[in-house]
């Protein structure tokens, strides 16, 4: 068995993102349709398949596990998942180690799970929120409370995790508060990271015509704050720069208007066991299948091999001329594992 997972590009693999529910409690215009379909119950993997595919993986190079969903919070016994988990971490010395545990979530259930989350070893936690008003994050969302999203954040921070705010930057939407929740981020002691909005799946909603480039967005926050670039790099996407003023990092995703696919060391697991190895592209891997038929780990990490040899050399997300027309996967975001 190889000590670590390569795709042709020569590219290793050393964060998975694991997907343990398609369910949410918000339905955000960017990630779903507001009337959605969720997998029958039947079709999710069990914790205990998600811990052998996840163990799988980190004994062959895997050194991040992010947990997402979804909204992973709202899946029952969450808690005794991250408390299994965590235990991988306590053995640094040990080959096939894991080094992180994070978690992406919209924060609606945060502040019930914090001190859980900490106590199983979570760090750092990404909390989605695009917007500090009230009515417009009601809109966003389709049916979120901001109140509770600012609770869990707080309780986040009261326990001692490091927190990440993204938000998806949206023209017409989002795009006047950039200032005011650089400025929150600063005095709640977070980062913050701007999203350009991607194509995946049918929401009801045209992002052609909300797509904002966050090149145009940097060079206007550098009109009022001092951005001052960061050498270090984060095991995503972002890219960093430093706020003069508050101390905090303000991080930029990229996925439209320059790709970070030459570095990309991420795959991702559906809650249905399938295996994408590229965010862009329909083409995986259905380990759920193996598992259920009685494969053993050689069995699982031959199919995980199998998807990395397709994995492409990047993505081919584009937005079209006319109002509406994408290109990218008909899969939302919340299949994947946002």
């Amino acid at each position: 068995m190889s000590s670590c997972l390569v795709d042709p590009a020569g590219r290793r693999v050393s964060y998975l993102r694991v997907s343990v529910t398609d369910r949410c409690d918000m339905r955000c215009t960017y990630c779903m349709s507001e009337r959605m379909t969720f997998l029958p119950r039947a079709d999710v993997l069990d914790f205990e398949e998600l811990l052998r595919l996840c163990r799988v993986f980190v004994k062959h190079g895997v050194k991040r596990l992010r947990i997402t969903g979804g909204e992973p919070l709202v899946r029952r016994d969450i808690g005794p998942f991250f408390e299994a988990l965590g235990e991988w971490l306590h053995h640094p010395e040990q080959a096939g180690s894991l080094e992180e545990l994070t978690l992406t979530t919209n924060g609606s259930r945060l502040a019930l799970y914090a001190q859980t989350l900490f106590q199983a070893g979570v760090r750092r936690v990404n909390v989605s929120l695009d917007t500090l008003d009230e009515e417009r994050f009601a809109t966003i969302t389709r049916r979120g409370k901001l109140a509770a999203t600012l609770e869990g954040i707080q309780a986040a921070r009261d326990v001692g995790m490091a927190v990440r705010v993204n938000a998806v930057a949206m023209a017409g939407v989002n795009d006047d508060e950039f200032d005011a929740m650089l400025a929150w981020c600063g005095k709640v002691g977070a980062d913050l990271c701007l999203i350009e909005t991607m194509p995946m799946g049918d929401t009801g909603e045209d992002r052609t015509a909300r797509y904002l480039p966050l090149s145009e967005v940097k060079a206007d926050l550098a009109r009022r704050w001092t951005l001052e670039p960061l050498a270090e790099r984060s095991a995503g996407p972002a890219r960093y720069m430093r706020v003069g003023e508050t101390g905090q990092r303000i991080g930029f995703i990229t996925p439209m208007s320059h790709n970070f696919c030459a570095t990309c060391n991420r795959v991702r697991l559906s809650c249905t066991g399938q295996l994408y190895t590229c965010l862009g592209h329909e083409d995986g891997m259905d380990l759920r299948a193996i598992l259920r038929s009685g494969g053993d780990d050689a069995a699982l990490l031959a199919g995980i091999q199998a998807a990395l040899d397709r994995k492409p050399t990047g993505h081919d997300f584009q937005l079209g001329a006319k109002p509406g027309e994408v290109s990218g996967p008909v899969r939302h975001m919340s299949v994947t594992g946002g």
